[in-house]
């Protein structure tokens, strides 16, 4: 960090580089191009090219280039002309284009962004003019910049084949902005510190006081009666137990811990889940520590990083429970789809966008480079360590250790009232995870496709653990209603019921497309839907794996303690 902050440091009329970064549409925040691909000309200064820092910038679209302006530290300019626009029929229409599209451009002064808009047309949208002076005002502390702001004048309407030139000023003020501070302006506390942001988690806490409240008294008051009815069969002579009504749960230990079926798409869902728990659990605490909304990009390369970093955790969830299951002989297998399975759905959507990307000439195209990157990262970093999952999850914790034996014939599993159906079930276990995140979920959007820095992680936690703790309990009510009907097909159930808060999230996304943004167009639509789905795919496996991890909890708890001859 200290390395960083020398850098930051600069001697009296030393340069300081504007870098030009994107335009685009305001309501469009994705989609970007780079700030030269409109007819904007470039100072006289000699170029100086910029690479991609991180992998996360690559990704993300960033498109530095040089202003050419020449700027020095402490050293003011008055309005000087830096170039001409040789305006003709093509740069005219590039540049109303622009203006009717609301176009927008975003550059940086030491790491600072700053935004500026093209131009604006009259009232009745027949004339168009484009801001021509850029008025810089920066504020310095001690030898570092601390606040940069842009002011936009010089409107000069746009008529063909006429020269406009282009200018700049540049004024250096004293401020008492500290240097670790000069990011706060770009925060909105009075958005993400909202009453109804403290409600939201008050309303989720005591859901989650409430239910678990409910779980505790389901599972201590059933079961102890359960436990008391079941013993007193126990001490029944086998004449009288043929008599009795046994019912319930008890009856199908035999077949309660039978693999599931597909157990290799269900072991590598369980590790994928787990994998993407940890991921968000590390990367929430980063953001918490560091405030990673500094440094361009490096909330995507924090990411990126600890989800190769923690693949011994899906490999060792996935591989314990795939040898659990009985599936010794294609392990590999298990391996490869549990390692591929997220980053392939992550690279094959962005993969379809990215053709948008190019066919757009956005910034947002991945370059080649990059995606080899990527494709180096999931074989020869995530795969091994995958590796190394496995075979710890087999040989440490891959033994069938169940409290009950599986009988050899499936029992049959009798009628049942329709809501106990494995499908209603799962339709509505996702209900209330979902109404425990869905304001955080207006907060994150919000952030991610409007133009807000998000930044109260601790928010995030709590709602992370509240998610956790709200999905346990409903899967563990979920199935104890399912053994108790006699139907002994948890393991799925548990997982899709949990899992269903996914769907959940993506209708709300729809919602929030058509209500809450303004957004048009093939390549910001594409994009919005692509990862969103990337997204509420992610979080359904997550939720759908923290879901059977604590009802397989349960599910083992009760068995052991009833006595089965």
């Amino acid at each position: 960090f200290s390395s960083l902050l020398a850098s930051f440091q600069y001697v009296d009329k030393e340069e300081v580089v504007l870098w030009m970064n994107t335009v685009g549409p305001y309501h469009n925040r994705q989609e970007t191009y780079k700030y030269f691909s409109l007819p904007f000309c470039v100072g006289n200064k000699k170029t100086i090219s910029h690479y991609h820092e991180t992998l996360g910038e690559a990704l993300q679209g960033v498109e530095l280039e040089f202003s050419g302006l020449d700027i020095k530290f402490k050293d003011e300019v008055m309005q000087t002309t830096y170039c001409e626009i040789e305006l003709d029929k093509a740069k005219r229409d590039a540049f109303v284009y622009a203006i009717k599209n609301h176009y927008w451009y975003q550059m940086y002064i030491d790491d600072l962004p700053i935004w500026g808009i093209v131009g604006e047309a009259d009232e009745n949208g027949e004339d168009h003019y484009l801001w021509t002076y850029k008025k810089l005002e920066i504020g310095f502390n001690g030898n570092r910049i601390v606040d940069v702001n842009l002011t936009s004048e010089g409107k000069v309407r746009l008529i063909p084949n006429t020269k406009i030139a282009m200018s700049y000023s540049v004024k250096w003020k004293k401020s008492d902005v500290k240097f670790e501070d000069r990011f706060d302006k770009y925060l909105d506390p009075s958005f993400f510190q909202h009453r109804i942001h403290w409600f939201s988690i008050f309303n989720s806490f005591m859901m989650v006081i409430f239910l678990v409240g409910l779980v505790s008294m389901i599972l201590m008051r059933t079961l102890r009666k359960d436990y008391a009815r079941y013993s007193k069969e126990e001490e029944m002579d086998d004449m009288d137990r043929d008599l009795g009504d046994e019912y319930g749960w008890k009856q199908v230990h035999g077949d309660v811990f039978r693999p599931s079926s597909h157990p290799l798409i269900f072991s590598s869902l369980i590790g994928s889940g787990c994998q993407i728990f940890s991921v968000s659990f590390i990367v929430i605490i980063v953001a918490m520590v560091e405030d990673l909304y500094t440094e361009r990009g490096s909330m995507l390369s924090t990411a990126i990083f600890v989800y190769a970093a923690t693949s011994p955790v899906n490999g060792y969830f996935g591989g314990s429970l795939y040898a659990k299951q009985g599936g010794n002989l294609t392990m590999d297998k298990q391996m490869f789809i549990g390692a591929f399975m997220i980053p392939a759905m992550v690279c094959g959507t962005a993969f379809f966008i990215n053709f948008i990307a190019i066919y757009y000439h956005a910034s947002r195209a991945i370059p080649f480079g990059t995606m080899v990157a990527v494709c180096c990262i999931c074989f020869f970093v995530i795969l091994p360590l995958n590796l190394v999952g496995t075979i710890l999850g087999r040989n440490l914790s891959g033994q069938p250790n169940f409290p009950c034996r599986v009988n050899a014939v499936p029992r049959p599993i009798p009628e049942k009232k329709w809501f106990m159906e494995p499908a209603v079930i799962v339709c509505l276990g996702g209900i209330l995870p979902f109404g425990s995140i869905f304001i955080e979920m207006y907060f994150i959007f919000t952030s991610f496709w409007a133009y807000k820095i998000y930044y109260v992680y601790g928010f995030m936690m709590l709602v992370l653990v509240i998610l956790c703790i709200v999905t346990v309990c409903v899967t563990i009510v979920c199935t104890y209603f399912l053994l108790n009907a006699e139907d002994y097909r948890w393991q799925w159930t548990s997982f899709l019921s949990a899992a269903s808060t996914a769907v959940y999230v993506y209708m709300y996304s729809f919602y929030y497309y058509f209500f809450k943004t303004k957004m048009y167009g093939l390549f910001q639509t594409s994009f919005y839907f692509g990862y969103m789905a990337v997204f509420s795919t992610a979080l359904g496996i997550m939720c759908g794996a923290v879901g059977y991890m604590g009802t397989s909890a349960f599910v083992r708890k009760i068995y052991t303690n009833v006595k089965i001859d």
